[in-house]
């Protein structure tokens, strides 16, 4: 079994390429950073780990996804390599994304980048109906928020 949950911030904004072809298919690349547990003296850390969403996420990630925004997503490790230019084999590892959901409200995350505070782990959790689902035919136009 392959199956990887995450809950972190975006580091930065998605990057977003589209394939080429007649039906062209959004991919974004994203980076999680994902809080360990604390160490001895307080401090946290993270792992920083690198995301793909192919289609309507990825689609969805260009939309709504900005630095700082806080997700949980659920996918599935792929590992790959690659020649770089100077002909040296690159490993690499990523998380395909097959779910997408905000792990806090809007007004969270926007008071979150204001702030450049970390949100404490133990905050309360928002109520069930600032929490909302990515599903794969996600209608734009309808989105309870813009």
């Amino acid at each position: 079994m392959n199956k990887t949950i995450l809950m972190g911030r975006l580091t930065a904004d998605p990057e977003v390429r589209y394939s080429s072809g007649e039906k062209a298919t959004a991919v974004a690349r994203f980076t999680l950073a994902v809080n360990r547990t604390y160490t001895s003296e307080g401090q946290p850390n993270a792992d920083f780990i690198r995301c793909i969403a192919f289609g309507k996420r990825g689609e969805f990630a260009e939309k709504y996804l900005h630095k700082g925004t806080k997700i949980v997503l659920a996918g599935h490790i792929q590992t790959g390599s690659y020649d770089d230019k100077d002909g040296k084999k690159v490993y690499t590892t990523d998380v395909v994304v097959d779910e997408m959901e905000f792990a806090e409200s809007k007004s969270q995350t926007e008071q979150h980048q204001a702030s450049f505070t970390p949100v404490a782990e133990n905050a309360s959790r928002p109520a069930e109906e600032e929490w909302m689902s990515i599903p794969d035919n996600l209608d734009y136009e309808n989105l309870p928020f813009n």
